[in-house]
């Protein structure tokens, strides 16, 4: 791939499908609304697991590029940090635990590598859990997909300061081994004291097997990336969810069978369902307001102002 130098201040994208992602109509309506000036949004598209060396050019275009002011990355948060962390100039804490790059910014003319998943999707989840959710339940979490998604928000689930209101058990699924290490590794870092199960999942009956197990009110989380980068779900369209289960999928946008699924059941099951639009406004605005060095607030009328003005532009 070859980069041509920015002529305006750019903001990049890098994943696998960005030209279908709601952020290519929505960015120039917020950078309008918060007075960003004349900037401009592109994306750079990967295939799942690419070649470090494909990482490391784009990294160093946008970090030698004067124009090319940051980046947003999801899918390849754990390849790209892996492949380029001698490149960056400073790394943030949550970066440096959690072994992720999910935003580059640049702060006197230095790169800086970013993990804001961890406030993100604790954002998300605690716009939606119902009040100690998990303290008056006693249920669990099963995340599907050993990502940078997945360690952020169990990170988030397992801080002390919650006190008993955290999950009575964790459950982390995957296709392959090496990722559930890398996820135990860091939960191992962190010393918590709630009980993790690391499971290789090669097949959607094995989900559906720990899906079965969990207790009523468990939250059951997608966070595979199926359904948008690629296509399917984790679950076989046998999959029974437990009653009054909570039902996240990191995504929003493609077809959203996982969502299907849960949809099927909602009404027998008692389910709540949540796709990924929140969490979508809360790791734009987080890495934006990095990237342009501006605040911008996580709730309020505000915030609601910023989520209208996306769900216009989505067309949502």
């Amino acid at each position: 791939m070859s980069y041509t130098p920015a002529k305006i201040p750019t903001f990049y994208f890098i994943g696998v499908t960005t030209q279908h992602s709601s952020i290519m109509k929505v960015f120039p309506k917020w950078a309008a609304h918060l007075g960003l000036g004349d900037v401009e949004i592109k994306g750079i598209d990967f295939p799942p697991h690419d070649k470090p060396q494909n990482y490391r050019d784009a990294v160093a275009f946008i970090k030698s590029d004067p124009l090319s002011v940051g980046a947003l990355v999801t899918t390849h948060k754990l390849d790209l940090y892996d492949a380029c962390q001698h490149m960056f100039d400073k790394v943030d804490d949550h970066a440096d635990l959690m072994a992720e790059t999910s935003c580059l910014s640049k702060q006197n003319g230095k790169l800086v590598c970013h993990a804001k998943d961890p406030i993100s999707s604790g954002l998300s989840l605690d716009g939606f859990l119902p009040e100690s959710h998990f303290s008056k339940t006693g249920a669990e979490v099963f995340s599907m997909g050993a990502g940078g998604s997945t360690i952020a928000l169990t990170w988030h689930l397992t801080q002390t300061f919650k006190g008993v209101d955290r999950p009575s058990r964790i459950v982390i699924s995957n296709r392959s081994q090496p990722r559930l290490d890398h996820v135990r590794h860091i939960h191992e870092q962190l010393g918590h004291d709630i009980p993790v199960e690391y499971v290789l999942a090669i097949r959607p009956e094995h989900n559906d097997e720990i899906l079965e197990d969990l207790k009523s009110g468990s939250l059951v989380i997608n966070a595979t990336g199926l359904g948008k980068d690629a296509p399917g779900s984790p679950f076989s369209n046998a999959a029974q969810f437990p009653e009054n289960a909570i039902v996240w999928d990191l995504n929003y946008r493609g077809e959203l069978v996982f969502l299907d699924q849960a949809r099927a059941q909602a009404s027998a099951k008692q389910l709540s369902i949540e796709d990924g639009w929140t969490y979508f406004i809360h790791g734009w605005t987080q890495v934006i307001g990095e990237v342009f060095h501006i605040s911008i607030p996580t709730s309020g009328p505000e915030f609601d102002k910023i989520a209208e003005i996306a769900s216009a532009a989505s067309g949502r």
